[in-house]
């Protein structure tokens, strides 16, 4: 507000050129509306007019302009063509930040590297030629700078987004109507977003190193750098860098992932890990080693339990039934007969050992004549 605006329009043909516009700008005449803005200058040269014009209050105005003949300026108009001025009544002007390198994500910078900070203002009228200008910057991480210059430099310790601000004041001295001196003062606040990340510096890969096939395994991979992250993964027999077709694309919000897999072919095996984020990119091999699955011994415990309890069970009871049925032998003769005529005939098919066998062949010989004293008497 205050300052001196510069609006041009230029007469052009835009129909394929089946229309023929003559050069001499004697022939057309250039209409202005601009009102309430106050004209100051206006110049025409080569079928383009340029007006200057200066707004006292803030706002948007419309500023219109149509071309006619220089003969003829009630009829048709040859062309026409409007546009909106802002008038506000702060400084106008932009902030750009920049950093020394290149970034694939718009408004990305890179943590603990010097950013530049600077304010452009936008004067073209140099209005504000004789002003003094200070700068008041919040860089968004709890920071504060005033300094007279229009270009800081800041280096951001940490990840995140941030809101920069700086509040621009200009100051000049301008004659009053009392012609008097005095200080006059204009402001303006700007701002703009930062996101700040950090270099992809590498990747940890926790998982086992010795497994056995069709069994599940997990492996955790933890990033160090700022998401988003692109990530592929593969698997290979050896450690060589993967191709695109052998690659399995992942994209994490996050510092870590899980992955979980499971083999079926014992060998030796290579997981290739490779991440990039819009900095920087860095990769990883994890080496492994695949068993065939093979048996535990608790697994045969409690069948080889239970059969040794039925074995001991079966002895136990036929030492029972032994005794038993040598007591009822010397009890009942007639029983014990039956038993030596038994043990003569089926004696090789149920003896329990040789010494039971000799034993029954010499009672069974016992009416020949002895070689010695016989050892036990018998009542038969």
């Amino acid at each position: 507000m205050g300052t001196e605006v510069t609006i041009s329009a230029s007469l052009v043909v835009k129909d394929n050129g089946s229309l023929v516009v003559p050069a001499d700008s004697h022939l057309y005449r250039f209409h202005w509306i601009h009102t309430p803005l106050m004209l100051t200058a206006k110049t025409e040269k080569n079928l383009t007019s340029t007006i200057r014009v200066v707004g006292s209050t803030p706002g948007e105005f419309s500023v219109s302009v149509w071309v006619t003949a220089v003969d003829c300026w009630m009829c048709k108009p040859l062309a026409r063509s409007a546009l909106l001025v802002p008038i506000k009544e702060s400084l106008v002007g932009n902030l750009v930040i920049t950093q020394n390198t290149s970034l694939t994500w718009p408004n990305a910078y890179i943590t603990k590297k010097t950013l530049r900070l600077s304010f452009l203002l936008h004067d073209p009228s140099d209005f504000f030629k004789l002003a003094s200008f200070f700068y008041r910057w919040d860089f968004g991480d709890g920071t504060l700078l005033i300094s007279d210059n229009p270009v800081v430099y800041y280096n951001y310790s940490s990840a995140g987004t941030f809101t920069v601000k700086v509040r621009v004041v200009a100051e000049w001295e301008q004659v009053k109507p009392d012609n008097k001196k005095g200080i006059v003062q204009k402001t303006g606040d700007f701002s703009a977003s930062l996101r700040l990340r950090e270099m992809l510096q590498g990747m940890q890969v926790l998982g086992p190193t010795l497994m056995q096939t069709f069994q599940k395994m997990t492996m955790t991979m933890n990033f160090f750098g700022s998401p988003p992250l692109h990530v592929c993964w593969g698997l290979k027999p050896e450690c060589l860098p993967l191709e695109d077709r052998e690659c399995h694309p992942v994209l994490l919000t996050r510092t870590s992932f899980n992955l979980s897999h499971m083999f079926q072919d014992p060998g030796d095996y290579c997981f290739i890990f490779r991440a990039e984020n819009a900095i920087s990119k860095t990769h990883q091999y994890h080496r492994i080693q695949v068993w065939p699955s093979s048996f535990q011994p608790f697994v045969f415990a409690f069948p080889c339990a239970t059969l040794i309890t039925v074995l001991l069970v079966f002895v136990m009871y036929m030492t029972v039934r032994n005794a038993t049925q040598q007591k009822d032998a010397v009890e009942n003769p007639e029983t014990s007969g039956l038993r030596c005529c038994c043990q003569v005939c089926c004696g090789s098919l149920f003896l329990d050992s040789p010494s039971e066998y000799l034993e029954i062949v010499r009672e069974n010989h016992g009416l020949l004549p002895p070689l010695y004293k016989p050892v036990k008497t018998y009542n038969v």
